[in-house]
């Protein structure tokens, strides 16, 4: 793959206060890569400079080679080739599905623009309902009739804020499924903006998790999940419980739980004092009537339940695969594989 959008050492500024600060990005072309963080972070901030909506403080940006905003040089937003799909898809309310897909195809011929809308609707599996109106339409129907309009004229990179939050959660799941295939399909170079770690993972191919205007990580979900760079991302994509521990081998740690194996994330001396991150899926409790460990809570969560447990003035998320009840006593088996020390 080569470099579609390359961001170096950008710094953006509200008056005085810095939103976005020495950030550095690059995306392939036909890569997915979602901006992951909690409101106020600068995700948004980040797409409108990269849109041309905002303009830079300090660093530069190229697309496709073409450098669209370095402080000196500043490329107009209708001449950078990108699209944006909003969170409210801004579609117009009195034009049809066909005359809101064929908006941008400006200079096209009536045979062009009809065949481009055709393709597109089909694209989206929209075809029947070229001549509705956008109130006639689910807004699962309505992202899916935003995302023909924006790929018709062929985008050099699109930007998305927010496009699956106004959508049903049992539908959700399915539509991102279908855009993602479609953007594949397509070679669509994209970026898009979330607060929801599920959404990322079921979307993106890469992820930024930002956090005060500068991005902790970047990678892959599988590497970001199990390689956390710092505490916060780890927290953010999975989160879990901490258990104190000491560092008695390479490998091995030292807790109230007895000896447990995990992979350090920064440099941890021998028998200095640290943290292993315990995800859910690592702290196995079962029922145990010769034990001091008590269930403290109980989650059901539909498919599995989500237990806190107290062990040893420790408070751990468990989970389990038998019923346990509030006060009964358990005992915990910490699973070896993927446990991280900080």
């Amino acid at each position: 793959m080569s470099c579609a959008l390359k961001i170096k050492d950008l710094t953006c500024k509200y008056e005085s206060q810095t939103v976005l600060e020495s950030l550095s990005l690059e995306v392939e072309h036909g890569e997915i890569v979602c901006l992951l963080g909690a409101s106020g972070c600068g995700k948004t901030t980040l797409l409108k400079a990269i849109a041309g909506l905002l303009p830079l403080s300090a660093g530069n940006m190229s697309l496709n080679c073409q450098t669209i905003d370095d402080g000196e040089n500043w490329l107009p937003p209708e001449q950078r080739n990108i699209g944006m799909i909003f969170q409210d898809y801004a579609l117009f309310p009195h034009l049809t599905v066909k005359q809101n897909v064929a908006f941008g195809l400006k200079g096209a011929s009536e045979v062009e623009k009809n065949h481009k809308v055709a393709e597109m609707l089909e694209l989206v599996h929209l075809g029947e309902f070229a001549d509705r109106y956008p109130h006639q339409l689910s807004g699962g129907q309505q992202q899916r009739v935003a995302i023909a309009r924006s790929l018709a004229y062929k985008p050099d990179l699109l930007l998305l804020d927010e496009p699956f939050s106004n959508i049903d959660t049992q539908v959700r799941h399915e539509l991102i499924s279908q855009i993602r295939k479609i953007f594949k399909e397509q070679g669509v170079t994209a970026i898009f903006v979330t607060h929801s770690r599920e959404e990322a993972f079921a979307f993106a191919d890469k992820m930024a998790v930002m956090n005060n205007g500068v991005i902790e990580q970047y990678g892959t979900a599988t590497d970001l999940y199990y390689q956390p760079a710092s505490k916060f991302v780890a927290d953010f994509l999975g989160g879990g419980s901490y258990l104190a521990a000491r560092r008695v081998s390479e490998s091995q740690f030292l807790t109230e739980l007895g000896v447990v194996e995990a992979t350090a994330q920064q440099e941890i001396e021998l028998e200095s004092a640290c943290e292993l991150l315990l995800r859910p899926q690592h702290v196995q409790i079962s029922a145990a009537d010769d034990s001091s460990i008590r269930v403290l809570e109980q989650q059901f969560m539909g498919d599995h339940c989500r237990y806190v447990i107290e062990a040893s003035g420790s408070k751990l998320i468990a989970s389990s695969a038998e019923p346990l009840l509030i006060g009964q006593t358990v005992s915990v088996t910490v699973e070896n594989q993927g446990v991280l020390a900080f």
